[in-house]
């Protein structure tokens, strides 16, 4: 048995994800342990993982809440900037607080998401192993391809690479608070600079929750990555009640901005509109935004709900309107759910621009979003079969990657091992 330790922001996108990861593993008869604030901790329990607080006196219960009000009233290079100035601070805690907690808990290995810069840094302070986790848009740089903040497709033109650079060196730019912090305990630690960005990831074994064939041709990836497509279990995940009996077996629309960029609410408003006199159901969950009783009436009276039991649902819908979060992605394809997307922030765009790229839905950037081009996107979605039968694609492509016991399968081999394990199947 291993104790492992695992590292992830504490947001929905990154805790549902990373404690179903945790849920395996413990099914295995590892014992895990999440680090966060407490506001991570609801989502630790609901999966049966052991936690242990970080930073109570700077973060405590409630922190989130405040902080996704502010963000979620943001979109774009704002949010970008917002996103990464939180994960600065938050990562100057952890390599305050998080190496003596994770020593006094006996932690073996460690999980660390790919979105916490503080990551490898705390594995070789303390000198045990770890395994990168991508919940998120895969982030390791490759100028053949746009950056991840962005909703740019891929072409392999001269014009494209140029392109590429330049939102890289502006993406430089925006992420140097994370840089310092990282640079600053790497130099207190007597630990080497890192000369690169893919120096901050596992070198064991690098895991991600998009299948192979939900991402742009790479030219460059380490040999430990593993596309493994994503984790899900409604087991690990709180309840979320819902009045199924509300449903009326019309095609069913479902609608969710997700946990953080989902302040908006004229977004919600202009989805309501664009599916009036459509002949389906729209569900829209508000994902914590606002109650459903705060709201005025919206066109078409959908039914509006504060949470959802988003997997469940899934596997009822049509169509899904998302913000393009990967979670909500994968598992809508998980179910062979072609969507529209309105990407707000952070990865959003990139995942939007995946969304078209393989012919699984469409998107509309926020700053064109009205209810003309998003009535037109869904009625395409919905009258043209490529749609739907390329989700059905990629939910095929999902079940062969081999999700969370593949992941599992290969974190207990860098354990047991020591070794980095090579995908000899890596497109």
């Amino acid at each position: 048995m291993t104790h492992f330790g695992i590292i992830c922001p504490a947001s929905a996108g990154h805790l549902n994800p990373m404690t179903t990861l945790g849920y395996e593993l413990k099914k295995r008869d590892h014992r895990v342990t999440l680090f966060g604030i407490l506001d991570a901790q609801p989502k630790t329990v609901a999966a049966e993982l052991d936690f242990w607080a970080i930073g109570e006196s700077e973060y405590p219960l409630g922190t989130n809440a405040e902080l996704f009000a502010q963000l979620g009233k943001l979109n774009g290079r704002p949010a970008l900037q917002y996103t990464i100035n939180w994960i600065a601070k938050r990562t100057a805690m952890f390599f305050r607080e998080a190496p003596d907690a994770i020593k006094a808990a006996g932690v073996e290995a460690l999980l660390v998401d790919q979105a916490s810069p503080a990551g490898r840094t705390m594995a070789e302070f303390l000198d045990i192993p770890f395994v990168t986790v991508c919940c998120a848009l895969m982030l390791n740089r490759d100028y053949s391809l746009p950056p991840f903040f962005t909703h740019w497709g891929y072409y392999p033109a001269w014009w494209a690479r140029l392109r590429n650079r330049l939102g890289y060196k502006l993406l430089d730019r925006l992420g140097r608070p994370i840089q310092n912090v990282v640079a600053e305990y790497r130099q207190k630690w007597n630990l080497p600079v890192n000369s690169s960005y893919g120096d901050a990831y596992s070198q064991l074994a690098q895991l991600s929750q998009q299948p192979a064939e939900f991402e742009f041709p790479r030219q460059h990836l380490p040999e430990c990555f593993h596309f493994t497509g994503p984790y899900h279990n409604p087991a690990s995940r709180e309840p979320a009640p819902f009045p199924f009996e509300k449903l009326t077996g019309k095609p069913l629309i479902y609608a969710s901005m997700g946990t953080l960029q989902n302040r908006l609410m004229y977004v919600f408003h202009q989805i309501a509109e664009a599916c009036v006199g459509l002949d389906v159901q729209l569900i829209i969950s508000l994902g914590g935004s606002a109650s459903p009783e705060s709201l005025p009436e919206l066109p078409g009276s959908p039914l509006v709900v504060g949470y959802a039991p988003q997997l469940e649902l899934l596997q009822k819908a049509t169509l899904t309107i998302t913000h393009a979060g990967m979670n909500t992605t994968l598992e809508s394809l998980s179910n062979g759910v072609p969507m529209v997307a309105i990407p707000i922030a952070n990865d959003q765009p990139g995942v939007a621009a995946r969304i078209a790229w393989t012919g699984t839905g469409e998107f509309v950037p926020l700053a064109s979003l009205n209810v003309s081009p998003l009535r037109g996107a869904i009625e395409k979605v919905l009258r043209e079969d490529s749609y739907k039968q390329n989700a059905v694609r990629l939910q095929q492509a999902i079940h062969r990657a081999g999700g969370v016991t593949r992941s599992a399968d290969i974190i207990e081999q860098v354990v047991s091992t020591g070794k980095p394990v090579i995908n000899r199947n890596r497109k």
